[in-house]
């Protein structure tokens, strides 16, 4: 990593000092506003143990939600500093306002030893445009700054590149470094041979990594609604499967410049949209009836796709291969998940991509099995198509 790391700090000369921290808790809320799922929170615990254990006081920024630059109270972040004061058994200080004096003055008299998370930085209207003048406001809660944020380092937003322009030194924290060191293993210098599977939807999202990936990898594994736009792309029979139309003609494109890398599922779980899965039923990739849906990769697709990950020196994965929310189409998706385990179990280098597929290796309880889950789905996309990113360049040099 060519950017300072919170490790390079002299921690000596900062002890009392305000470390301005963007980290990522956008997480998922249930009904009543309770966390539905903290790993985010816990993946910044190292950074935040390493400075209050400095004798530095955090102040903490993060975003929940897409708001719109309105105050939307249930996207506050007020249940999430009650699970990190949990998690870390410190007190943590919730301020429900953010560009304020009250939330100055908070910061300039918060104990040592203790924490405050400040309100959704999306409350905010400059924060997404990254307002200049929004950006030197917020660096004033701090006297250093630490991005530990790193599904937000793509977004070049006030919190993210706006404060660390105005706050120096500007590091990253233990969660980005470990990120930047996963991620750069895979995209410079993987072992081969080198797997990647997609899954999801959303090619036009992931066109500049394919086209990396088409230059690296030896092979591509294709699933999830993504393969649908791949078939439709052949001039096969979708029925009522999700397909990106307007992707169409470049999924054609990649399978003509890569037919031998680029694998399609041979056979598909097939079903009648509104229905449960008690209708479901096994075809050929080839044959979606009309008025069915394709919502899982088959048991042929598992198979090989399993096997090739198996082999695989490095594997990448971003995407499910389905629609594994339902009990019923999950089956690729975990197929996928084991096979990552087994690989990474067999000595290669493991990487789950952030998004959906991080979530499914969590509930499948096998993340911690993996080499790497990523925290950021898009920003990790982002990062190994083009090996750098907006939070990284506000960032100081090594």
């Amino acid at each position: 990593m060519n950017k300072r790391s919170v490790r390079s700090l002299d921690m000596s000369g900062l002890v009392g000092q305000r470390a301005l921290v963007r980290v990522d808790y956008n997480v998922p809320l249930e009904e009543g506003g309770r966390v539905a799922d903290a790993a985010r929170i816990e993946a910044t615990l190292p950074t935040l143990r390493l400075l209050l254990g400095a004798g530095i006081r955090p102040i903490l920024l993060s975003h929940l939600g897409r708001p719109g630059g309105r105050i939307v109270p249930e996207e506050s972040l007020r249940p999430v500093a009650a699970v990190l004061q949990e998690l870390l058994g410190t007190p943590v200080h919730f301020l429900a306002s953010t560009d304020t004096d009250l939330a100055l003055e908070t910061s300039l008299g918060l104990p040592e030893g203790e924490l405050l998370l400040l309100e959704n930085t999306r409350f905010l209207p400059g924060e997404t445009t990254n307002d200049e003048a929004l950006g030197a406001r917020l660096a004033r809660m701090g006297d250093f700054y630490v991005n530990d944020a790193f599904g937000t380092t793509h977004r070049a937003h006030a919190s993210v590149v706006g404060a660390p322009a105005h706050l120096k030194p500007a590091v990253a924290g233990l969660l980005v470094e470990a990120e930047l060191d996963a991620l750069e293993r895979v995209r410079s210098a993987p072992d081969r041979p080198f797997v990647v599977a997609f899954g999801g939807a959303k090619i036009r999202d992931k066109i500049q990594l394919m086209e990396a990936f088409l230059a690296s990898a030896e092979t591509i594994l294709i699933g999830g609604a993504m393969a649908n736009t791949f078939l439709a792309g052949m001039g096969r029979p979708v029925g009522e499967s999700l397909v990106e139309y307007d992707a169409v003609e470049v999924a054609a494109d990649f399978l003509a410049r890569a037919p031998e890398r680029l694998v399609l599922p041979a056979d598909l779980v097939v079903g009648v949209p509104g229905r449960d899965s008690n209708d479901s039923r096994i075809v050929p990739a080839d044959a979606i009836p009309d008025g069915m849906a394709a919502y899982d990769i088959g048991p042929q697709a598992r198979e090989r796709f399993s096997d090739t990950i198996a082999r695989a020196g490095t594997f990448f994965w971003n995407g499910p291969m389905g629609w594994f929310e339902a009990a019923g189409y999950a089956e690729g998706t975990r197929a996928v998940a084991r096979a990552a385990v087994a690989a990474a179990e067999s000595g290669a280098f493991a990487v789950v991509g952030g998004g959906d597929s991080a979530r499914a290796i969590r509930e499948a309880g096998l993340a911690d099995r993996v080499s790497h889950v990523s925290t950021g789905g898009g920003a990790s996309l982002e990062y190994l198509a083009h090996g750098t990113l907006p939070g990284l360049e506000a960032l100081d040099d090594t």
